[in-house]
């Protein structure tokens, strides 16, 4: 089934009410921190001094420690301590940093929501961080165009869910309701029930923080990646992103107690072309999730 955005259909005027009260949930979540709202900017271009980012997060006990945590667990084999947030910059380099604090942040920022009791933060957290990862690991090996925002668009590809979860939970039990009932997928479950979906909350909510395009449009279409074209020898993210969810889901860490029955095919990572190359991603992935997924439990 392919899912046309709201540019491509009208809403009923219920849709657009609910649609509204799921999106003004953004505004009871925190104030982004002043370390999230810098890395946010770099990477929608603007011009941030990571020498400042290094203050910030030197500011913040919490994640220097966790960033310690990070560079001297057995993922990086490190035989000396490494006891200075400005060592683990330069040992790790600025974009794995960018993104171990950008998901520090963010999920810290989530487990201070309030949530209705049948929802998960901690399933939430571990899908959202594990696609980002999976993801930025197969973009830094294929042609993808903006190969920058994999990472950043698996962990917020699924913030709709949580807005959803939040702001309409009386429509959240319908829609899973639906989905164990009738063994729909959930995004034909949302349509029936909202009137459109998480991935077009995300996307909006993504537009909101100021992200970039290509991160908005992957996130907005993981569900239908069909509908995403590039250039001649590029992959759209929107496949990267989608094949990174597939396989995540269908590992069986999902965001519901059950993934997404469209969502689970493992397959699909294999498309991407990676050939041999892929088993020594997996493999990687592996060890990097085993390691990461300790800080969002």
């Amino acid at each position: 089934m392919v899912l046309l955005s709201e540019s491509e259909r009208d809403l009923t005027p219920h849709a657009e009410q609910l649609k509204r009260k799921a999106l003004h949930s953004l505004n009871d979540l925190p104030p982004f921190s002043a370390i999230l709202n810098r890395l946010l900017a770099s990477l929608a271009g603007e011009n941030v001094s990571f020498h400042k980012v290094g203050d910030l997060i030197e500011k913040d006990t919490v994640i220097a420690g966790n960033l310690l945590h990070l560079v001297n667990s057995a993922l990086y084999g490190r035989r000396e301590t490494v006891n200075s947030v400005r060592h683990a910059l330069s040992l790790l380099g600025v974009e794995k940093v960018r993104n171990a604090v950008l998901s520090m942040s963010l999920m810290r920022m989530w487990r201070s929501v309030a949530m209705p009791p049948q929802w998960s933060m901690a399933r939430f957290n571990m899908h959202s961080a594990a696609v980002a990862i999976l993801s930025d690991l197969l973009a830094q090996r294929l042609p993808v165009v903006y190969p920058e925002g994999a990472f950043i668009a698996g962990l917020l590809h699924d913030v709709g869910r949580l807005m959803i979860a939040r702001a309409l939970p009386l429509e959240m039990e319908q829609i899973e309701t639906l989905h164990y009932s009738c063994g729909q997928p959930r995004v034909e479950c949302e349509m029936e029930v909202l009137g459109f979906t998480h991935a077009e909350l995300s996307a909006e909510a993504l537009r909101k923080w100021r992200l970039p395009e290509p991160v908005v449009v992957a996130v907005l279409r993981h569900h239908s990646p069909e509908c995403d074209d590039a250039g001649a020898g590029e992959i759209p993210l929107t496949r990267v992103l989608a094949a990174a969810n597939h396989r995540v889901n269908a590992s069986g860490t999902s965001v519901g107690a059950q993934p997404d029955s469209d969502c689970t095919d493992s397959t699909l990572i294999g498309s991407l072309g990676m050939e041999d190359g892929l088993a020594g991603v997996l493999a990687e992935f592996d060890a990097e999730y085993a390691v990461m997924s300790a800080f969002f439990r």
